[in-house]
Formats: structure tokens, sequence, C-alpha cells
């Protein structure tokens, strides 16, 4: 089974970021893999890679004529793979050396059309003491409750997923109007796609935990202004999503927010009685105000969508 990874990157800003990544996917301990690298609308940047990786025969490169965003250069990647798998990680992102052999593991012991993995912190600038494990996801990494292993969820997170190439293509990619585009910020392209593919093929993403990446969470992910607007936008595109995809493929959310209210929050009550350290009552107040945050962007979004 040949497997496609794809590592999409815009700025050089973050080129020793993107070589990181691109290390990690070259010493996989996977055999049969190309690297699809797609640079969105900034010739330099191509030219640098180009220069520094370009004799790589593993390595096909691409660049836009333009910046069309992450979804957009995803698809324009699909014109590239020829694996029977695509595997997605970002330029901020670090694969485990077993990460490509775990996914491949579960599309060899199951019926599988997709599988993802745990998205593991890296956190450059040290972990904040203020944020409880349950918001992990707002920056990119796998929460709290999550899922079990082996489970089949909607989708993982878009820096440690993949998908059968055929499915992938089948359902035209990915939906432009939603996922990263300079300063826009409606979020979660995969989710709208694993949801469309839930749809035709009644069928999630497996989660297999052991398929590890660690996202690199910089000094500005764990500003307290940015996890609001974070939080915020991350509301507002729930509701986007409602608005593109059926009821059921929404239900997830719902179904962690009952498991916010119902299980979370009185552990985290109780834990707090029993031991009343300054970090744990921190947590309680951040979980509660990036939740009334997300509540606060959803309304926005019932207007604008």
């Amino acid at each position: 089974m040949k497997v496609s990874v794809v590592i999409c990157t815009y700025t050089e800003e973050m080129y020793e970021h993107f070589e990181d990544a691109l290390e990690s996917v070259r010493e996989q301990t996977y055999d049969d893999i190309e690297i699809v690298v797609v640079v969105d609308g900034n010739e330099p940047l191509y030219e640098r890679i180009q220069n520094d990786y370009g004799d790589d025969e593993e390595l096909v490169l691409h660049c836009n004529e333009e910046n069309v965003g992450l979804s957009a250069s995803r698809n324009n990647a699909l014109e590239l793979v020829s694996g029977d798998v695509v595997a997605l990680i970002d330029d901020d992102a670090i694969a485990d050396e077993q990460w490509i052999e775990e996914l491949v593991s579960v599309y060899e012991s199951t019926d599988a059309i997709a599988a993802g993995g745990k998205m593991t912190p890296l956190w450059v600038a040290g972990k904040p003491e203020f944020l409880p494990e349950e918001f992990y996801w707002l920056v990119g990494v796998t929460h709290r409750g999550f899922a079990e292993p082996g489970e089949e969820v909607r989708n993982t997170f878009g820096s440690n997923i993949s998908f059968n190439t055929e499915v992938l293509k089948e359902l035209g990619g990915f939906e432009s109007q939603v996922g990263r585009q300079g300063e826009k910020n409606l979020q979660a392209h995969e989710t709208e796609f694993c949801a469309r593919m839930r749809e035709e093929y009644g069928r999630g993403v497996v989660y297999n935990p052991d398929a590890k990446v660690g996202h690199k969470v910089f000094e500005w992910r764990t500003d307290k202004r940015w996890l609001l607007e974070r939080s915020f936008w991350q509301g507002y595109s729930k509701r986007a999503m409602e608005t593109l995809v059926s009821e059921e493929s929404s239900e997830e959310e719902s179904d962690f927010l009952k498991q916010l209210v119902f299980e979370f929050v009185p552990s985290r009550l109780k834990g707090l009685l029993t031991d009343p350290s300054g970090t744990k009552a921190k947590q309680l107040v951040t979980l509660f105000l990036l939740t009334a945050t997300v509540g606060v962007g959803y309304l926005y979004g019932l207007l604008k969508w």
C-alpha cells in the first residue's frame, strides 16, 4: 500500500518548522511513501524548497499561481498524488516515526476508508497552567475524552488524518469555502469533507491513538486573547458546519458539550474541593469562559448563516 503524504506551506517564516515536518515524514519506518509539497502562491519559497530538496526522488513539489488557501491547496495536491492513501500533515507538526505505519495498520486490519491518529502537544514556550485539557482542541491537540482506540469518529485533526485516495477524489476533495485562507477564520474543512463522506458512504474515520503527530503550540497560541478569539470563531464555524452538513453529522459537537457539562465540569468541581490549588481554579474558570465564548460565536453564526 503506497501512501502519499501531503504538506502545504505558504510562508518563509515557517521554513524551519516546515523542514522539521518534512524530515519527520522522510524518517518514517514505513517505506512506500511519496511526499507531495504544495507551496501556496509563494515563488521564492518554492525556489528555496526546490534548491534544498529538489534531488529527493520521493518528493513532488508544486507551487500555486496565487494564494488560494489550505483547502484548495490540498485539492491541488490530489492532482499529483499516486498513492492508495492520502495522509495530511501541517507544516507546524512533527510526525512520530511510526505514524504512517500505524495508519496503514488500520487499513490492513479493517475495511476503513479513512484513518486518523492522536495529536500531542509540543509546548514551544511551555505548557500554560490555565488551559484545561478539555479545550486542547483549540490549539490543535487531541482533547480529553476524544475517543477510544479503534472507534469510528466523524473526523480527527486535519494534521493527522488520512483517506482512501479514490474516496477523496470521488467526493471532489475539500470544500474551498471553508478552511484557512489568509486572515479568514472559518475553520475545519476536513470536518465538512468527513461529514459528506459519512453521508455518502455511512463511514467515518477510524481512530488509532498510536498514530501520533506532535503539534507545535507556539507562544502566541497560548495567549488568552488569541484563545478567546479562536473559541469565538470555532463556535461560528460549528454553526457554519450545520448549514453545510446533515444534522446527524453535527451530533459530535452536542455530544462533547454534554460530556463537558455532565462529566468534566462535575469532576473538576469535585477535584477543586479536595485540592483547591491555584492551577485547578484557573483551569475551571478558563473552561467556563471558553465554553461561553464558543457559544457566543455560535449565536453570531446563527445571524450570519
